[in-house]
């Protein structure tokens, strides 16, 4: 999917300068208990469902959407896992970006699983245990949380400092 019209008119503003965006991220699990993930068309790394949220869009919702978009599978949204900034970013561009990244678990509920779009080149259904390739730490941490018996959701602590 294209950049965002409404990133688009921020970064025709302030060129390349750090931006600050809201993110989600979707633990999409089925039945069977297997996790739904998508092989990313830039880095090629397999990933959770993630995508930026537009103006105004509520968090569950946008996970949601994402989901649907990138995968075709209908989901949804059924508790927060929890709420964290990411490191910032380098886009191949020379774009930066930081990411506040509100992450839900979600439970399929129709569809089918595919490439949806052009953000993807795999899309599939894994047992958590048996993943294409590991995750990043944070991708790691949503899906044990997912996972776990906890049902809270997390929030890091820690502070960073410029």
């Amino acid at each position: 999917m294209p950049t965002p019209d409404f990133i688009l008119e921020l970064r025709e503003k302030i060129g390349h300068d750090l931006l600050w965006l809201p993110s989600v991220t979707a633990v999409v699990l089925d039945d069977a208990g297997r996790v739904l993930l998508v092989r990313r068309a830039d880095n090629h790394n397999w990933t959770l469902v993630t995508g930026c949220l537009e103006p105004g869009e509520q968090p569950a919702v946008g996970a949601v959407r994402e989901v649907l978009e990138e995968t075709g599978v209908e989901a949804v949204a059924e508790r927060l896992i929890g709420v964290q900034a990411t490191p910032e970013a380098v886009c191949a561009n020379g774009d930066k970006v930081q990411w506040l990244d509100v992450a839900f678990v979600c439970r399929a509920v129709g569809g089918d699983a595919r490439v949806n779009d052009d953000e993807s080149i795999d899309v599939g259904w894994f047992a958590p245990d048996l993943l294409p390739q590991p995750l990043g730490p944070r991708q790691t941490r949503q899906l044990a949380e997912a996972l776990g018996d906890e049902q809270r959701a997390y929030f890091l602590d820690e502070v960073r400092r410029p």
